[in-house]
């Protein structure tokens, strides 16, 4: 029986993100190439890896503030190395009726690595109803959990491999890798009808 939630939502489960997972698992260098987002002062994402797939330009990453209101990024050599991630990103633009691509990140939590608590006020995702980011869970063993809600009616959900989610991006949110593995999503952000 599906479990229905306020702050999230399971788009899709049984996705094969076997094929990603390798590649990422191949490239293991291409974590981390850019620090902007782990390494800005006051960053909830203390114990989290990045590759960048599609993020802003590297000579418009000066500020924070310079990332946070970019609407056009643009696609990083990451992407062409792990090829499998674009029939996903595809896959998942025709499952919500999404038109437009934004930025495209993969992940990683080490297994007792955390996400601080905090709510995306800005940045366009979240500036804009039509606007969405999805996790497609390419690694998320039992004991992965994402929280997210105001105090009283937080939720909590084990984001597993294959599946994918939506969540309340601009309500509190935090998450703690307590399982025995890394947790690796691919986060995409769409523009929707």
């Amino acid at each position: 029986m599906r479990q229905y939630y306020r702050n999230f939502d399971r788009i899709a489960s049984g996705v094969n993100v076997d094929a990603l997972r390798h590649q990422v698992i191949r490239n293991w260098k291409l974590w981390n190439q850019n620090d902007f987002q782990t390494e800005y002062p006051g960053t909830p994402h203390v114990d989290v890896d990045d590759i960048w797939l599609r993020f802003t330009a590297q000579e418009n990453l000066n500020t924070m503030g310079s990332a946070i209101g970019d609407d056009k990024p643009v696609w990083y050599p990451a992407a062409q190395v792990l090829t499998e991630a674009k029939p996903l990103i595809k896959g998942l633009m025709t499952a919500v009726g999404a038109y437009e691509l934004g930025r495209v990140l993969i992940s990683r939590i080490p297994p007792g690595g955390r996400i601080l608590a905090h709510r995306d006020s800005d940045g366009e995702y979240v500036l804009h109803d039509d606007i969405a980011r999805y996790h497609v869970v390419v690694q998320g063993c039992p004991g992965s959990l994402y929280h997210c809600g105001e105090e009283g009616e937080q939720e909590t959900v084990n984001m597993l491999t294959g599946e994918v989610w939506w969540f309340s991006a601009h309500k509190m949110h935090s998450v703690e890798n307590a399982s025995a593995d890394d947790r690796i999503h691919l986060m995409v952000d769409v523009r929707t009808w």
